[in-house]
């Protein structure tokens, strides 16, 4: 295979440890591989995460652009460097990649480190005026995302630049590529509860104050709610509750605080400040405070143009009818979905995030040759 295929610029990025928050070297290569090919490349640190979300450090984005003719279409691929960390256990060094059999492995091979190097290989054997093409590339996805693709939305508006079409190339395809894109993601919000009461012996209940009971009561009020059915193309949203802690170390003791977390994700019916309302109604009603954190909000792009040249490409190189789903975690695609229609299509996710992650060999291949397809036309 040539320097320039799918898989030898996967290889090229998968040398390049980037646990998230990504800086430097793989950004450098990443810029190497662009310049050659008539881009724009603009990197900048956006800012640093703090050290007590256990993964702090600058985080660096890069964005790329190569205008095509005054007044011709943008389309933009929006993707990420940073990985998550590779654990103990696997078979070969993590960031050495290496080809067993049919198979590359390496941290990022899937998630998303290959569908980026699918996308640029297509870069090749594009023609240089047949539109405007960008990459919109952070370091910081795997983490909180607060200095990622929000700044680099926010760079683009200072240049006022606005794509017309995004592809998110996160791992989307459940059995075998093409089978599945997400045109849609749920809205996430995570809260804090905590009820202060007054430590005492439980010998004497009346000179103390209970947290626990009304913590109780408060969790039992929300797990009855029942928020929504679902829609046409979302599943009903749902509350999980993700930790209790009391922390009283003595059998005699009556606590002074008792705490709580949950989890909703949510469809389109709801957004996060309706529903942390909703959660805050009971928790005060009941001597709660209640502390939520919405990571983004729902968001849809109806089946059109975008989701239509990505199905026809898929269908047209694999044979494959691709699912329009909403489900799954969240992506940056919540970002970018408020300035452009958005859908997320790449790789099979069998391995993301585990132990010797792998991408199939033909796999890179076919999705360079999809992601060339819809560029084409898009742009056509």
């Amino acid at each position: 295979m040539s320097d320039n295929s799918a898989l030898e610029l996967a290889k090229r990025l998968i040398a390049c440890p980037s646990i998230t928050p990504a800086t430097g070297i793989v950004f450098d290569e990443m810029e190497a591989m662009l310049q050659p090919l008539g881009f724009e490349v603009s990197r900048f640190i956006a800012g640093d995460r703090p050290e007590d979300e256990g993964l702090g450090g600058a985080v660096e984005n890069l964005f790329a652009i190569r205008r095509g003719p005054e007044g011709a279409r943008h389309f933009a691929f929006a993707g990420h460097l940073d990985v998550v960390p590779p654990g103990e256990g696997w078979g070969s060094d993590p960031f050495v990649p290496k080809v067993k059999g049919d198979l590359l492995h390496g941290r990022g091979a899937v998630d998303m480190k290959g569908s980026i190097a699918a996308f640029v290989s297509t870069l090749h054997s594009l023609p240089s005026d047949l539109g405007t093409i960008s990459l919109i590339i952070t370091g910081d996805e795997e983490g909180p995302a607060r200095f990622g693709t929000v700044a680099l939305m926010d760079l683009m508006a200072e240049r006022g630049i606005t794509p017309d079409l995004c592809l998110v190339g996160e791992p989307t395809s459940v059995n075998q590529l093409g089978d599945m894109m997400k045109i849609g993601r749920r809205g996430s919000v995570n809260m804090w509860i905590t009820v202060n009461g007054t430590q005492g012996h439980v010998a004497y209940p009346h000179l103390a104050d209970n947290p626990i009971t009304k913590l109780g009561t408060i969790l039992s009020e929300i797990d009855a709610l029942q928020l929504d059915e679902g829609t046409d193309w979302f599943q009903p949203s749902n509350i999980e509750f993700t930790d209790l802690s009391v922390g009283n170390p003595a059998h005699n003791v009556i606590p002074a605080k008792a705490e709580g977390r949950l989890s909703i994700r949510f469809n389109d019916q709801h957004s996060g400040d309706s529903l942390s309302g909703l959660v805050r109604e009971i928790v005060e009603r009941n001597g709660g405070e209640l502390n939520p954190i919405i990571s983004g909000e729902p968001f849809l792009t109806p089946p059109g143009e975008l989701s239509g040249l990505i199905g026809e490409a898929i269908t047209e190189v694999t044979g494959v009818e691709p699912e329009l789903s909403t489900t799954g975690g969240t992506s940056d695609a919540r970002f970018l979905s408020k300035i452009v229609p958005v859908v997320e299509f790449g790789l099979c996710n069998a391995t993301m995030h585990k132990l010797d992650e792998a991408v199939a060999v033909d796999d890179l291949d076919q999705l360079a040759k999809i992601y060339a397809l819809v560029v084409k036309r898009a742009l056509s």
